[in-house]
């Protein structure tokens, strides 16, 4: 035998190689958060986001396995290559051209009207159990937790009740933010003087991270918050303790809360004023200053001093 590889196997053992690498990349690519869902939404739209990329790979994918077809048969030292350059209008070719764009349009463009319909963040999701209510409000840089059934609120902290769904009403006492928890789904805008509903529920019992996915300021990178999907059991405790706590939330405390501040560690309050949340919506409570307040201070100090600190 000759100690030369056979070039059929050592192409099959690249082929095998390649695409053992891709698989590998594949599965590696699923410990992502968004496609790590642990609830109906988050499941949503993790199919929405890989049935699109699937759609599109069929394109992607033939033309670059085409284009290097092309190189390698019309390459300068292929004598059989047949040169034409001289062409007319082919409506063959026409409609392979314009025909798979328009599928894939047309694809991508049912898969997306019928999961945004389904999947829309107003919806309330289908359950024999009646949705927990939590009010949202994003401050400079932390988030406001509000039960208003229960009494009580966190910060940088929610805990929901797993198996349950999750009515958020979500404002904004400063700029423009985003909530978005990537395993349960739907990133949505937080804005001031306005209220943004979402649903969402968590099958799993988890710890899971919330995250802000709107720049609002230096604080921004570490204005994010923990979501604890427990048992019904555990939720009721929690509840009852967080309701036995002597720290009350009332205007003075929340006028505290909406200075800025950044890596706050999460906190539990008993609600004293139940129409706290109103009074932000309405803005009957001025909103906080926002990052361009704390820019002008920061080009104050630079001013005074005559450079950077």
């Amino acid at each position: 035998m000759s100690g030369l590889e056979n070039p059929k196997s050592a192409s099959a053992r690249i082929w095998r190689s390649t695409a053992f690498g891709l698989l590998s990349f594949g599965l590696s690519s699923c410990s992502l958060a968004v496609l790590n869902p642990v609830g109906p939404v988050g499941a949503g739209d993790a199919a929405i986001l890989i049935n699109a990329t699937v759609i599109m790979l069929a394109i992607v994918v033939p033309t670059i396995l085409l284009a290097f077809w092309m190189a390698w048969r019309y390459r300068a030292s292929n004598p059989r290559a047949e040169y034409l350059p001289y062409w007319s209008y082919s409506g063959r070719i026409e409609a392979v051209v314009w025909s798979i764009p328009i599928l894939t349009i047309m694809f991508i463009g049912g898969l997306i009207w019928i999961g945004s319909h389904r999947l829309d963040p107003f919806r309330p999701l289908s359950s024999s159990k009646p949705p927990v209510e939590v009010q949202v409000v994003s401050l400079d840089w932390k988030w406001l937790f509000i039960y208003p059934k229960n009494g009580i609120a966190t910060v940088n902290q929610v805990v929901i009740p797993t198996g349950t769904p999750v009515h958020f009403s979500i404002t904004s006492a400063s700029v423009f933010n985003a909530f978005f928890v990537p395993r349960l789904g739907s990133m949505i805008y937080a804005m001031p003087g306005m209220i943004s509903q979402l649903h969402l529920q968590s099958d799993e019992s988890a710890r899971l991270r919330g995250i802000s996915a709107q720049f609002s300021g230096d604080g921004f990178s570490d204005m994010q918050f923990e979501v604890k999907s427990v048992p019904d059991a555990e939720f009721e405790t929690w509840m009852k303790s967080a309701q036995a706590t002597d720290l009350p939330l009332d205007r003075d405390v929340y006028g505290k809360l909406l200075q800025q501040s950044e890596r706050v560690q999460p906190a539990t309050y008993r609600l004293a004023d139940p129409e706290l949340f109103n009074a932000i919506v309405q803005q009957t409570i001025p909103p906080g200053p926002g990052p361009e307040a704390e820019s002008r201070q920061h080009a104050g100090r630079e001013t005074s001093t005559g450079g950077k600190d």
